[in-house]
């Protein structure tokens, strides 16, 4: 069943997005080599909480995901566990961070990458950011899930020639972390559910620089690629609007910790 939110809810959903964006911001200005992710989830954590929310993903799921944010290190596509691993030049790193605030959830992510990434890997983060944001241009009222799914299907597969993840997908936010519709990143123009004025989904392409396949790491959350390859992930709220679609999230803040930051790589 689809949840449909008020204004004020949608204002609410807001203020958690944002919390989510100013996270990835503060994490965005201590990456570098060196640091490990268990040190990069323990600091956004405890902003979190200073910042009067609670970390969605902790204790998420059956088994229970016992970190703050996933962490997702090169073929890691998504639902990466922090670990003791140090990061080096040349890596590309997912940062997924959900809040828990005023009632309602906030879920965005964001490809890092390292000084010294290669131009492939620079050309697969910016075809992949840039597919978000031609799905979000399809989330107006009156259009469908599949416009959505075709926009950035069509862009990174087609245009690009990228793998793009099937087994995992967007969906509906709100006071749960996951709602209906579920939003994937592959599909036809005109199908699936109808978009009303109401309804917040988070759009979050997951593109495979080569096969679409992927497959459960042995701590039973991490996807990885099947063969080897990097895999990048962005992902914004969005709520549904009558001619353009309302980003809850923002990368701008992230952006500019990202350029500030001379050990990650911004000119992608």
């Amino acid at each position: 069943m689809i949840h449909y939110k008020t204004k004020d809810e949608i204002e609410l959903m807001r203020q958690s997005s944002l919390l989510v964006s100013k996270t990835l911001a503060e994490v965005a200005k201590i990456i570098k080599p060196g640091i490990t992710t268990l040190e990069i989830d323990s600091f956004a954590e405890q902003f979190i909480l200073d910042n009067g929310a609670k970390p969605s993903f902790k204790g998420y799921g059956k088994p229970a995901f016992p970190f703050a944010c996933c962490i997702s290190v090169n073929d890691a596509v998504v639902h990466g566990f922090p670990t003791n691993d140090a990061l080096r030049e040349g890596d590309i790193v997912s940062v997924d961070v959900g809040v828990f605030k005023n009632g309602f959830h906030g879920d965005s992510a964001y490809t890092f990458a390292l000084a010294g990434v290669t131009d492939d890997v620079k050309k697969l983060l910016a075809v992949t950011k840039a597919s978000l944001y031609k799905g979000i241009e399809k989330a107006v009222h009156g259009n469908r899930i599949g416009d959505i799914s075709f926009a950035i299907q069509h862009y990174t597969e087609k245009e690009h020639g990228y793998g793009v993840v099937r087994d995992l997908v967007g969906h509906g936010l709100g006071e749960h972390l996951h709602e209906d519709p579920q939003v994937p990143n592959y599909g036809k123009k005109g199908t699936g559910a109808k978009l009303l004025e109401g309804l917040v989904i988070a759009i979050e392409p997951m593109i495979n620089m080569g096969t679409k396949n992927v497959y459960h790491d042995k701590d039973g959350w991490t996807i990885r690629t099947e063969d080897g390859k990097p895999a990048a992930h962005f992902e914004h709220n969005v709520a549904v609007r009558k001619g353009k679609a309302d980003v809850l999230s923002s990368f701008a803040e992230i952006e500019a910790s990202e350029k500030g930051n001379a050990n990650l790589c911004s000119d992608y």
